[in-house]
């Protein structure tokens, strides 16, 4: 190594060493994530950074897919990220079906092991003020299935996605269903099929904070720190 690299090293050393300690931090303990799209609405806005706990589930070596230990498993109805299997993107989605679950839908209606979703509409009071509305139309609703609820959106059009009806589908063993709590807005597992368990990186936790992209990036005071575990 030369003088000169040596000087460079020395000057930067702390800054490279930081650098490296938050990306083995973001990749295999917690991570926040930008949300770019409605998919998840109105759980997840647009804007929102999400905090992920990389250590919800297991253990992995940073920056590859594979475990080291495992302490649980992922639960219906948990909120995760993961690759998509299509195309490696990121995706934040919903867990609504775990391995050996049975599930259908028919028209939005959720079916799981032969238990019907109920489905009750949500007061405008409950909704986060910034969720889209006209001139979209959307409608909703808590869907509440195996001691599960959640709130999640649907177009006022009764057939407004080709996919609001499949299956019955068995979960295989090791997968999982993913779906999008915007039901008719989703590239979820509809689309990619199922989620192995392999590829869910953590749970997201709450939200960090949030930008609201239509009212030139102002912060979402209402958002900050705002937990995910309780819709």
């Amino acid at each position: 190594m030369t003088d000169r690299m040596r000087t460079i090293w020395r000057d930067w050393r702390g800054f490279v060493l930081f650098i490296a300690i938050m990306l083995v931090f973001r990749s295999a303990i917690a991570d926040w994530n930008q949300v770019p799209t409605g998919s998840m609405l109105p759980t997840i806005l647009v804007g929102d950074r999400i905090v992920v706990d990389k250590l919800a589930y297991d253990l992995r070596i940073p920056f590859t897919l594979t475990r080291l230990a495992r302490w649980h498993e992922p639960e219906r109805g948990d909120v995760v990220t993961f690759p998509s299997p299509e195309n490696e993107q990121l995706l934040v989605k919903r867990i609504v079906g775990i391995p050996g679950d049975v599930v259908a839908m028919e028209n939005n209606v959720l079916t799981i092991n032969g238990e019907r979703a109920v489905y009750t509409p949500v007061e405008d009071a409950e909704l986060p003020p910034t969720t889209v509305r006209e001139p979209f139309r959307y409608r909703f609703f808590h869907e509440s299935i195996l001691g599960d609820d959640r709130m999640i959106m649907l177009h006022e059009a009764r057939y407004a996605s080709n996919k609001s009806s499949f299956g019955p589908v068995t979960v295989p063993a090791g997968s999982y269903l993913m779906l999008g709590d915007n039901r008719d807005n989703s590239q979820d597992s509809r689309y990619i099929g199922f989620v192995t368990r392999d590829r869910i990186l953590g749970r997201a936790e709450s939200i960090a904070f949030s930008l609201d992209y239509d009212n030139y990036y102002q912060p979402r005071t209402d958002r900050f720190f705002a937990s995910l575990t309780d819709h």
